[in-house]
């Protein structure tokens, strides 16, 4: 049995990246940027006025000020100011030259035709200064890092219609199990529906990576070893859950080793999950993840999601918060790294949320973070930090 670190640390050092393709723009969102994106444009482009009001030169403020044009945005000034002159400008507008600031609507009062006069006490420049935001040439998002909606406005603005982004990955989902039903069936004597495997698809689609749900493996080595050879022939990760503990009918890692993968490791100190098995063969890697639904969400969440990212380039962290505990909480035994699923009140402290074990996905779904645990630790106190991962 291996160490969580340990584990993770053989997981990503074998990950490879899978190549990239370019997309339109508004496919891009969740995906992985594959080369920097720079500007080709200053942004703003040109002096504009940041509001709604008058153009003119601040040493004529105390004076009265004829309105010789009016520009609305994406006008071009025909005319200069000069003395005793202002322009009539709309927000976005481009400032004319000659002029220095910007004074609102609401500070100003008509004194004759076309003509005004301030009556604020003081005003800033209102103006967006050209390249005060971005200059021709600026990096905009980085290689490597996932594109958000925000980033699409971005690359919008500087024409990148069609960025590079990495390749996604394709993930077989199996699951094993004699005793597994589909949702849509209604389960027998002895029976559970199959509640892994959709879960397993949904966090997939959630990592943007391809899900391709294979079915339920019958409980023997020869479809499970079938399975296997056919998973891994389609698909760049393989996801299996059940069958890799120590029982009569656990014929995942025998099967793995039969299609010539190399076992990296089969037990990790954590829990839930510590039947967990990893291992690559090619191109290819596989995850043998417990058959209890809470093990392998968790599982996913903290070793299988990290390679996905990794295979597309990205360099996965985890957002973690440190926060007070808000009760007392004791295990009993200390000897794998824990994760928990807990509550967070409106104080900000950790609370435990009822948890019966690792068939419990309810609970899940109850909680708010995973609290991390760590080795050796059978006692946590109330207001004693704690490290929790958000869900």
């Amino acid at each position: 049995m291996i160490s969580f670190e340990k584990a993770l640390d053989l997981i990503l050092n074998s990950a490879r990246y899978l190549g990239d393709e370019p997309v339109d723009f508004m496919e891009a969102q969740n995906r992985v940027l594959a080369e920097d994106v720079f500007s080709d444009v200053d942004m703003p482009p040109f002096d504009k006025a940041a509001m709604d009001g008058f153009a003119c030169r601040r040493a004529d403020l105390g004076s009265e000020l004829e309105v010789i044009e009016t520009l609305a945005a994406g006008q071009v000034p025909q005319k200069t100011i000069g003395e005793g002159q202002c322009t009539r400008i709309m927000t976005g507008a481009m400032v004319p030259e000659g002029a220095d600031t910007v004074i609102m609507v609401e500070q100003t009062e008509e004194t004759g035709h076309e003509r005004i006069r301030f009556t604020g006490e003081k005003t800033t420049p209102n103006i967006a200064y050209k390249a005060e935001d971005v200059k021709t040439g600026d990096l905009m998002w980085k290689k490597g890092q996932p594109i958000l909606p925000s980033h699409i406005a971005i690359f919008a603005a500087v024409g990148c219609t069609s960025p590079l982004v990495a390749k996604q990955p394709r993930v077989a989902i199996l699951s094993t199990g004699d005793e597994l039903v589909e949702p849509q069936q209604k389960p027998g004597p002895g029976m559970i529906r199959n509640s892994n495997a959709w879960q397993l698809v949904a966090q997939v689609k959630s990592a943007n990576c391809i899900p391709n749900y294979m079915g339920i493996v019958p409980d023997t080595p020869e479809d499970t070893e079938a399975a296997i050879t056919k998973a891994l022939a389609e698909n760049d990760v393989v996801l299996l859950t059940g069958g890799v503990s120590m029982g009569d009918f656990d014929y995942v890692p025998a099967a793995m080793k039969k299609n010539n993968v190399e076992i990296l490791f089969q037990k990790v100190a954590v829990k839930p999950g510590r039947p967990t098995v990893f291992g690559t063969t090619g191109n290819s890697y596989i995850f043998g993840l417990p058959g209890n639904p809470v093990s392998s969400y968790i599982n996913f969440e903290v070793f299988v999601k990290p390679l996905l990212y990794k295979l597309m380039g990205h360099d996965f962290k985890p957002y973690e918060l440190t926060l007070p505990m808000g009760v007392n909480y004791k295990r009993k035994k200390a000897d794998r790294l824990e994760w928990l699923p807990v509550d967070i009140n409106e104080q900000g402290e950790v609370i435990p949320v009822g948890y019966h074990g690792s068939a419990h996905i309810h609970a899940v779904c109850l909680s708010k973070a995973l609290m991390k645990i760590p080795v050796d630790t059978f006692e946590l106190t109330k207001g004693e930090s704690v490290h929790v991962r958000p869900l």
